[in-house]
């Protein structure tokens, strides 16, 4: 690169490596990007991290430049290089010739977002035959690891949205609006992934409507706004309901492509859970009736095909359960908002018909709740983000 030409390593997330580029890019520069590119390429892989290249600062580039980025990138296996907030001529340049292994983003924000829609990995191999505190710790971990990974991406967004000084203060912030709207500090990162940019400084939703909450037919009275009070309540009922003995809420999760994340659960082992924890398709049992949109029963988990041998198979038998009945939160619009599971230590159909249509209606209350919770104290979370961010990046 010439002398005008910089690059810089943003500490963003644990999940990329971010390398902000400015300046002209002219052919000088070709072979010191292709070194570099080896050199961050190989540690990225290494760390099972996305390569991220921010171009919003470079105002020019040669043909030898996106060359040299082509024959780096295109046979790689970890996905493509993101390449975000490209100016018109630079992003002509990149377009004048196929380059499969690289994938133009509008944004920094947008590159980081599409990071975070990559699929958590499975259950750890082995850790059946570990000893129970060492089981437990790994699945501390793995549970760590997949929250963490989501707000590292969060603070990546509003570090580049704002011009924060370091991730420090994008996680201050992300925290602030955490605590002061009691939303789940994960549930707020993953509004911010998948939340489209605001347009306005003031505002970032100018005009939405605060609707009340809506009906929930619970035993105990709950505080609507507080999302975890209102799923542990959930829970239960939903095994008072059925005579089940247990029961997990799985949420449906935008930022992973609609993938399911248990929420609440009563009964089940911290296998099972582990196990459970990011469900991206059948054949479990809660992911059928996602996918289907009605509810579904597993009389016998044992003799199922899909289930009989298969890791989630498995983790619910050894969890003691023999039959699963699950049923989609379904909203009036049809839309699939989470699911309600619960599980019966004997096998066969043990619902009588008013116990289903009991869970049932316990779904639909709680599909509307999760569209109104979305909307509301979500969306208050974001604003108070939005209106401290700008006041931190004014300052």
């Amino acid at each position: 690169m010439t002398a005008a030409a910089s690059l810089t390593v943003l500490p963003v997330a644990d999940r990329a490596v971010v390398l902000r580029l400015s300046g002209p890019l002219d052919r000088y520069g070709a072979g010191m990007l292709g070194r570099e590119l080896d050199l961050r390429l190989a540690r990225a892989d290494r760390r099972g991290l996305r390569l991220v290249l921010d171009v919003s600062g470079v105002s020019r580039m040669s043909d030898e430049v996106r060359d040299a980025l082509d024959a780096r990138t295109r046979d790689l296996g970890t996905g493509p290089v993101l390449v975000s907030g490209a100016r018109p001529e630079v992003r002509a340049t990149l377009t004048a010739a196929e380059l499969p292994g690289v994938r133009l983003c509008p944004t920094l924000e947008e590159a980081l977002a599409a990071v975070c829609r990559a699929t958590a990995a499975g259950p750890p191999p082995g850790a059946e035959a570990l000893p129970e505190d060492v089981r437990s710790e790994v699945f501390g971990l793995r549970a760590k690891a997949r929250t963490s990974g989501l707000i590292g991406i969060a603070q990546g967004i509003l570090l580049a949205r704002y011009g924060l000084p370091g991730p420090e203060e994008a996680f201050a912030l992300l925290r602030d609006g955490s605590q002061h709207h009691n939303v789940p500090l994960r549930v707020l990162a993953a509004a911010v992934v998948s939340a489209p940019a605001p347009h306005a400084a003031g505002e970032w939703f100018p005009g939405r409507r605060h609707l009340p909450p809506p009906a929930l037919a619970l035993p105990d009275p709950v505080d609507a706004r507080d999302r975890r009070q209102v799923l542990r309540a959930a829970v239960y009922a939903a095994v008072t309901l059925t005579d089940a003995d247990a029961a997990e809420i799985h949420l449906t999760d935008h930022t992973r492509q609609k993938a399911l994340v248990l929420e609440a659960h009563h009964g089940l082992d911290a296998a099972y859970r582990d196990c459970l924890a990011l469900v991206g398709g059948p054949p479990a049992v809660c992911a059928r009736a996602q996918a289907a949109g009605r509810p579904v029963t597993v009389a016998d988990v044992a003799a199922d095909p899909g289930l009989a041998g298969h890791p989630v198979g498995l983790a619910t038998l050894a969890a003691g359960s023999r039959a699963v009945h699950s049923a989609p939160m379904m909203t009036a619009e049809g839309a699939c908002r989470g699911v309600i599971s619960v599980h019966r230590t004997d096998p066969g159909r043990w619902l009588e018909p008013g116990e289903e249509a009991a869970l049932d209606e316990l779904a639909a209350e709680l599909a509307a709740w999760r569209s109104w919770y979305r909307r509301t104290v979500v969306l208050d979370a974001l604003e108070y983000v939005h209106a401290r961010g700008g006041e931190w990046g004014a300052g």
